[in-house]
């Protein structure tokens, strides 16, 4: 459960709460330059901003399409870039985006595959049933 700060911060914990990120996961992220250096309290402890999360969220989009850490943390060097380094970040999603799109299209290829087998094995268990409803 979060807990609402003047500041809008949210902890460690918190952070992880609302990402499924293990702390562990986000002091990683943040050594190798995935996240950038996150904010402090006065009490030492790190304080994420909803810009953070934002960026967090994008992250695991990556990674659940299969991005590997290298690739992410090549485009989170170019996002701190700015707008010099657009067209690069276009490019790496690009081509990202095409790796996704062959391994989606391979997926629906043996989806189709797995679907007409198991449309075979009905019509093999419904001529067996048939078979047996008539001895019967």
């Amino acid at each position: 459960m979060t807990t609402e700060r003047i500041d809008g911060t949210l902890t460690i914990a918190e952070t992880s709460e609302l990402t499924g990120l293990t702390p562990s996961t986000l002091r990683y992220y943040e050594r190798i330059g995935l996240i950038d250096s996150v904010e402090r309290g006065p009490d030492g402890r790190r304080r994420y901003q909803a810009a953070d999360l934002a960026w967090m969220a994008f992250l695991l989009r990556l990674r659940t399409t299969g991005m590997p850490i290298q690739g992410m943390v090549a485009f989170a060097e170019l996002r701190r870039g700015g707008d010099a380094t657009v067209r690069e970040r276009l490019e790496l999603l690009e081509k990202h985006q095409a790796q996704v799109r062959a391994r989606y299209e391979a997926v629906m290829r043996s989806l189709d595959a797995i679907d007409n087998k198991i449309a075979h094995y009905e019509r093999l268990v419904e001529e067996h049933d048939g078979d047996s409803g008539r001895e019967a």
